[in-house]
């Protein structure tokens, strides 16, 4: 009798075990052209997705999309595996994740930094000219020459936001800042062009400015190397690039694309997933300024206090920042 109960015990927990393991959710990424080690946007996607892995033991398909038409087979490739949630890494697969959820309804996805239509789609965006508005402020107080600079990649909406939320920042700050801005390029080999990232940033340098916002992905890294050879300040964007170049960082935006993938892929997990339109900012822990040991030789407590007044401000909404894709232009 004692047998045949343990045998029954025995069975009951291998029965509750194959349950727990069949409750575990089939996940899958898709990185845009920059890749997952771009120290910037697709790389705090990773991190978030490693860190789901480390504490829930669930593992995930990864792929990289050098393509709008190689994200719509591997979105397509994934989605066949019958996978819980595909996060797609970039406004570049809105169209691809549009296509493949229709194809797919029981398949979900989070897409980032877009908006793509779906019952079976959630879209985060980020109030990039929040943070970009703080590293503005911080930048304005830092310059002694009162020329700012602004390197973006791939020249579209979203990245003209970053920069005119860096504009009203340096603006509010001082309104004899002058700030000069280029893109590296209309396509997505825009992101991964760090010659032209570090031509940029030398032409601006070299007509006086001295801090520069880098939001260029991997592009980003000439503009950065070259702000540390010419002695200048740089600001680093997505990923808290402060380590890169300790001493010539003044300080980094984040966009915490890592807590999107994080919380998407535990929703999922426990069952609260939703589809729709997600917007994080800095009240949402979407977006902030970084403060750390790499950077705290070049902010004076002034600019700490400052930022951080304006930051609390942004929050309980004393200071309204204007977002550029909603008013297709720039107040300053």
């Amino acid at each position: 009798m004692k047998f045949k109960q343990l045998s029954m015990a025995v069975a009951a927990l291998c029965i509750a075990g194959s349950a727990m393991a069949a409750a575990a959710p089939k996940l899958g990424i898709v990185y845009d052209a920059g890749g997952k080690f771009d120290k910037s946007f697709n790389q705090s996607a990773y991190e978030g997705a490693e860190r789901f892995k480390k504490e829930t033991g669930i593992s995930y398909l990864e792929v990289q999309a050098n393509s709008d038409t190689q994200a719509e087979q591997m979105l397509r490739n994934l989605a066949r595996k019958k996978l819980d949630l595909i996060a797609a890494i970039g406004f570049s697969q809105t169209q691809a994740v549009q296509k493949v959820a229709a194809e797919f309804p029981n398949v979900r996805f989070v897409i980032i930094d877009s908006i793509a239509k779906g019952n079976n789609v959630n879209s985060v965006m980020f109030k990039e000219q929040e943070g970009s508005y703080l590293v503005g402020v911080a930048a304005a107080m830092a310059s002694k020459s009162k020329k700012l600079g602004f390197v973006g990649g791939m020249d579209i909406p979203l990245i003209r936001a970053f920069a005119c939320g860096y504009a009203q920042g340096a603006k509010a700050e001082d309104k004899k800042v002058e700030i000069l801005q280029n893109m590296v390029g209309t396509t997505s080999a825009a992101w991964n062009d760090p010659a032209k990232g570090g031509e940029l940033a030398r032409a601006q340098f070299d007509r006086g400015v001295d801090v520069v916002f880098a939001v260029a992905g991997g592009s980003g890294m000439g503009t950065l190397q070259q702000a540390k050879e010419k002695g200048k300040l740089a600001i680093g964007v997505d990923s808290n690039q402060n380590y890169l170049h300790p001493g010539t960082m003044l300080t980094s935006m984040v966009k915490h694309v890592d807590v999107a993938i994080y919380d998407a892929f535990m929703q999922v997990k426990n069952g609260t997933w939703k589809p729709g339109i997600t917007y994080k900012g800095l009240a949402e822990g979407g977006v902030d300024w970084v403060l750390d040991k790499d950077n705290r030789a070049v902010v004076t407590p002034a600019i700490e206090k400052r930022v951080n007044a304006i930051r609390a401000d942004i929050i309980n909404g004393k200071i309204k920042v204007v977002d550029y894709r909603a008013n297709s232009s720039c107040p300053i």
